[in-house]
């Protein structure tokens, strides 16, 4: 099956809405990495979700989605790129001890410390500009639930999330209210549209959302609706990490400590948390860098 975003809106009444389903996308996401299943659940609904909301705003750029958390998962993150480009990763403590009945509470807000951030970076920064960034308590039981208040705290939007992952597909669907057009929401129109809507929706199950198709699940949940279609988006597996970037890195933690790293262990290793790439920087690679400030350096073994 295809990875799918789907688009459309009520032809009556202001609420429109979002059906995604990850196949191989996902599937690449997580080939180089053994996460605990409820782990895997929990980064499979949140790029689900990022793909989702990055659907849902006009923006050139980034959308990154970051939960932190204060139990055994520290840190998850899904990122959609300009063209649907999406990349997700986890990071636990050394050790962590993770049950199969493991919750969003169990895993990454054990003491209430948990933040939900949502990062806007702009493809074509200013000078001086810095990415946008909303950072709210991680409030809820479920990645649906958190960026449910997120977004009624951040953005006043009404907005419902129904989100699954498994070990072969991620999937998601979005509804949001919109405001009629000069705030007149009590004007003719469908108005039960709204909690309709969401009725309908909250039908679904978690493993229709993993086994259905993006266009079936829309038919099956709407086909007595009225709506009006976007165009479908491919949404596909993209890490933008590169040896060139990997370069700035070291130059921004400087030349003796690069050193010392080499000094003591021959090269310094980068692995990329999110596609598993590997660079290697030997005594040769780090002196042409800091030299000529190029930080597209070929490895050593290529330039003999």
């Amino acid at each position: 099956m295809d990875d799918r975003l789907l688009k459309f809106v009520f032809a009556d009444a202001p609420v429109r809405g979002e059906v995604v389903r990850l196949n191989d996308a996902w599937r690449r996401m997580i080939a180089h990495h053994d996460y605990p299943a409820p782990v895997l659940a929990l980064l499979g609904q949140m790029t689900a979700a990022v793909a989702l909301l990055a659907a849902s705003i006009k923006f050139n750029g980034a959308l990154i989605l970051q939960i932190h958390g204060d139990g055994p998962v520290r840190l998850l993150v899904a990122e959609c790129q300009p063209g649907f480009g999406l990349r997700a990763t986890a990071k636990l403590e050394e050790n962590a001890v993770i049950d199969d009945g493991a919750d969003l509470m169990a895993l990454v807000n054990t003491r209430g410390e948990g933040r939900c951030a949502i990062t806007l970076d702009p493809r074509d920064r200013l000078p001086g500009q810095q990415p946008y960034q909303g950072v709210v308590p991680l409030d809820g039981t479920s990645i649906a639930a958190a960026l449910e208040t997120y977004m009624r705290q951040s953005e006043q939007l009404d907005t419902r999330l129904w989100l699954a992952a498994d070990g072969n597909a991620a999937a998601g669907v979005l509804l949001q209210k919109l405001p009629r057009e000069g705030g007149r929401a009590g004007e003719a129109g469908d108005t039960d549209a709204w909690p309709r809507a969401q009725m309908l929706a909250d039908t679904l199950t978690a493993d229709e959302l993993v086994s259905v198709p993006a266009d079936a699940l829309l038919q099956r949940l709407f086909w007595q609706e009225r709506l009006v279609p976007g165009e479908p988006t491919r949404p596909h597996f993209a890490c933008n990490c590169s040896r060139s970037r990997i370069g700035q890195m070291l130059r921004a933690l400087g030349r003796d400590e690069i050193h010392a790293i080499i000094a003591e262990r021959g090269n310094v290793e980068v692995t990329c948390d999110f596609c598993n790439a590997r660079q290697q920087f030997d005594a040769i690679d780090a002196a042409h860098l800091f030299a000529t400030g190029e930080t597209d350096v070929p490895p050593a073994s290529s330039m003999h």
